[in-house]
């Protein structure tokens, strides 16, 4: 995907743009059907069906016409759902304030935390762990993702 990639990407801004959502993610999977692009969109307050099924069918007719990728693929449009990886720095600034669980490694030590992100910086990120600030340099980061712990049980007797 390494040389089609940036003109997917460019192609899905674009589209992006004119809709008024944004581009999260662009993933590749090989199954026995094929290969498979999987383009993952994203906005405050999340996206609709009709926002997906509406950019799907502009890419995919975009990327017909203009006959970009040489073998035959499946495209998928989604939203990144409630526990997203973080990958990109982008990623990372638009969860702070969430939960996150990191998986990283330094000197030979591995890790797992999590905590609610409260700040990015240029080459690390910070969680609180109950108090706890952990920096976390970026590139010791192997996984990572967003939490959702959904909504604290009310008592009944509450209204």
């Amino acid at each position: 995907m390494r040389y089609y990639r940036t003109q997917i990407e460019d192609i899905a801004k674009r589209i992006c743009s004119d809709m008024n959502v944004a581009l999260y993610d662009i993933d590749e999977k090989m199954s026995g059907k094929g290969r498979i692009i999987i383009v993952y969109l994203t906005k405050i307050g999340g996206v609709t069906l009709d926002e997906v099924a509406k950019f799907s069918r502009a890419l995919s007719s975009e990327l017909d016409s203009l006959d970009l990728i040489p073998d035959r693929y499946f495209l998928e449009v989604s939203s990144p759902g409630l526990e997203r990886p973080l990958k990109l720095k982008t990623h990372w600034v638009s969860a702070i304030n969430e939960k996150a669980a990191v998986q990283y490694q330094i000197d030979k030590v591995k890790y797992s935390v999590m905590g609610t992100l409260v700040e990015v910086h240029q080459d690390m990120v910070v969680l609180d762990d109950r108090g706890e600030r952990i920096e976390i340099p970026l590139r010791s980061i192997s996984r990572a993702k967003t939490v959702y712990l959904g909504q604290p049980r009310s008592n009944k007797n509450e209204r």
